[in-house]
């Protein structure tokens, strides 16, 4: 019977952290592979373990053990309704809903209740396992469902993601859904039928064992948060000003539970002394990198950092655990402060911050926790959390600084964070940022140079060489609007269709920049998801289809598989260009689009432009694949000097919307 307490901790735990990758890489592309998409899955996750620690706290003190074991028995076997683990289309948006609502919603739609449960276990179980086995130590269970969840994160970017589709891996996981209800059914068929000596009363068990005092609840409390605040804020950090994949989301994550595994299993993994040591160290290290963009520097000294942050959170929560008897309730602070942890980075910081700055406000709160805890204590190492907070203070200020500097506008979305910045001179200069990366700029001065394009859409790039030789008057449609550059090369009789997902960049673009208004074709635009858009529409029969919604870092996958490009095809005439921008930093695109196109059988070429220019400093490198379904409308283009050969890469595995890999592109 041991091994079954044992088997159903550890299977309930890998399926629970297991269904958090699996079910935000299905939503993904609905929202435009926007970063902010696992931030809310993860206020969805905490507040669903919350709710599960709450329950199992209620049915220990509340039930006696058979109407536990029903009341569970019973909630399983509906659970298994909600199967398969597949979101409908039904669910998708249209542009015009709350994405954070509608992910909420539709995650508790389609796995809430089976996630309920899950969550439920670990603390369950122990209880019951303490009743069942009094001399054991249930706490081993809590670090085995921890262990449990870190070999399921770590398992699915190496081992599930680029090997199996999506519905294969949903279909699969409800399989092993249905496999933990039978198992957690004979533990609560076994509770209900165990009968022990002489149940203690409440009063009994208050006067042998007091419950710890509000001052020791209110510690855990802030421990539990900080260790999500933490996690929360080093993920936004990396994924929105780094690199948006995968691994990203799930290397902090996994570090987070492994921490659990190294405290709660035997204790003698956290030594308080080296990790109090090692974290004002790292708080300090961190404050200085805020504002660094180096992805080989800077993701190693963060995902080290947060390492050491959670060990000290939750090697305290350890050192700090009470009797079994309390064990469901010290479970749910920990949840209640997990699920206050996803809502301060998740919900409030998007709409009280205009940049990405509770990294650098976690590092304070860090310092300072630590420092107020130890000076309670009269630790000597307060000394040292008494230097990190003034660097931590100054490491925020500075960043916050520095994002203000020059900054005209600044905003903040689930899409990201938007600033409209100004540059003097002699020739005035004003740019566009998403996040980090430049999405366009302009000059304002009142000369012709204002309707000169640049960044990325230089007339010497790619799509400035497409656009140029272009037959007019033309029908082109453009994907992502960014700052509306490529209006400039709009002339009379043109018409020129722009899909932008994110509202706030089209208000942004007409109000800063003259771009769209200056143009002498005709502008329209269309929010919502690009794909979902031309998916509803009639055939547009673009003359010129430019997809420019890659050179960011949270890149929409979805809009480079086979059956995207379909949806391209359909909208282009017979002898139309589909030109992709393929610019990015971290990921080498050029070979996915090539394994695409060769599957569709289109011709293509890749512009490579060097960004440099002696008429204008601000113009970019860019690298741009165009493709057409013959070889006679690239002909124009064969003899350029920047047309270079596409890459291959005949091992890469064919992206398609059930299977598409953004670890297998990084550079």
């Amino acid at each position: 019977m041991l091994s079954v307490y044992a088997i159903t901790v550890f299977l309930s735990a890998f399926l629970l952290f297991l269904v958090q990758p699996l079910i935000a890489k299905q939503i993904l592309p609905w929202f435009g592979g926007s970063a902010a998409v696992w931030t809310t899955c993860m206020v969805f996750f905490q507040s669903g373990l919350l709710a599960g620690y709450a329950y199992a706290d209620i049915m220990v003190k509340r039930m006696a053990p058979r109407a536990q074991g029903g009341t569970h028995a019973v909630l399983l076997v509906v659970s298994l309704a909600m199967l398969p683990a597949i979101p409908g289309v039904t669910w998708r948006p249209v542009g015009t809903e709350d994405p954070v609502l509608l992910i909420l919603g539709l995650l508790l739609a389609v796995i809430g209740l089976p996630y309920f449960l899950l969550a439920s276990t670990s603390p369950l179980l122990q209880a019951w396992f303490a009743r069942r086995f009094p001399s054991g130590t249930p706490y081993r269970l809590f670090a085995l469902s921890n262990l449990a969840a870190v070999f399921a994160l770590l398992a699915y970017p190496f081992f599930i993601e680029p090997w199996i589709p999506v519905r294969v891996q949903a279909l699969a996981w409800s399989a092993g859904y249905a496999f933990f209800v039978v198992l957690c059914a004979i533990a609560a068929w076994h509770i209900a039928r165990y009968r022990a000596g002489p149940v203690e009363t409440p009063e009994a068990r208050v006067t042998t064992d007091p419950a710890p005092p509000v001052a020791t609840r209110l510690t855990w409390l802030a421990f539990a948060t900080l260790g999500v605040v933490m996690l929360l804020a080093v993920t936004n950090h990396l994924c929105q000003n780094i690199a948006s994949v995968p691994f990203l989301w799930v290397a902090p994550l996994s570090l987070y539970l492994l921490t659990f595994v190294l405290c709660f299993d035997i204790g003698r993994w956290y030594r308080r002394r080296m990790f109090l040591v090692l974290l004002a160290a790292s708080l300090i290290a961190m404050s200085a990198l805020l504002d660094n963009l180096d992805l080989a520097l800077v993701a190693p000294v963060f995902l080290v950092g947060l390492f050491v942050a959670c060990m000290v959170c939750h090697g305290e929560l350890a050192a700090l655990r009470p009797d079994p008897r309390h064990l469901t309730g010290y479970y749910l602070v920990i949840a209640l402060g997990g699920a206050l942890g996803g809502v301060l980075v998740g919900v409030i910081a998007p709409l009280a911050l205009v940049g990405y700055f509770e990294l650098g406000l976690a590092l304070v709160a860090c310092a300072a926790l630590c420092l107020v805890r130890l000076a309670v204590s009269r630790s000597a190492y307060a000394v040292a959390f008494g230097i990190a907070l003034p660097v931590t203070i100054w490491g925020s200020a500075a960043q916050i600084d520095q994002f203000t500097d020059g900054t005209l506008y600044a905003s903040r979305n689930f899409y990201g964070a938007v600033t409209v910045s100004d540059f003097g001179g002699d020739a005035p200069w004003r740019s566009l940022r998403h996040g980090a990366i430049l999405h366009g700029g302009q000059y304002i001065d009142s000369g012709s140079r204002r309707r000169q394009p640049s960044t990325y859409y230089s007339r010497q790039s790619g799509i400035g060489i497409a656009l140029e030789k272009l037959a007019r008057p033309a029908r082109i449609g453009v994907v992502g609007l960014g700052a509306g550059t490529l209006a400039t090369y709009g002339r009379p009789g043109d018409v020129i269709r722009i899909y932008e997902i994110d509202p706030e960049m089209l208000a942004v673009a007409q109000k800063y920049f003259t771009f769209l208004r200056d143009s002498r074709a005709e502008i329209q635009t269309v929010q919502g998801d690009a794909r979902s858009s031309l998916e509803h529409e009639p055939p547009q029969r673009f003359d010129l289809l430019a997809v420019d919604a890659f050179s960011g870092d949270a890149i929409p996958a979805h809009l480079l598989t086979v059956e995207a490009f379909d949806v391209y095809l359909r909208h282009l005439k017979p002898d139309g260009l589909l030109l992709i921008h393929a610019t990015n930093r971290y990921l080498d695109l050029p070979p996915v689009i090539a394994r695409v196109a060769r599957e569709r059988g289109l011709h293509a070429l890749q512009f490579a432009d060097d960004g440099i220019s002696p008429e204008d400093s601000h113009v970019s490198r860019s690298d741009w694949v165009v493709m057409a379904r013959s070889a006679d409308p690239l002909a124009p283009f064969a003899s350029d000097w920047r047309v270079r050969q596409l890459p291959a890469d005949h091992a890469l595995t064919l992206w398609t919307d059930d299977f598409n890999n953004l670890f297998q592109a990084l550079k």
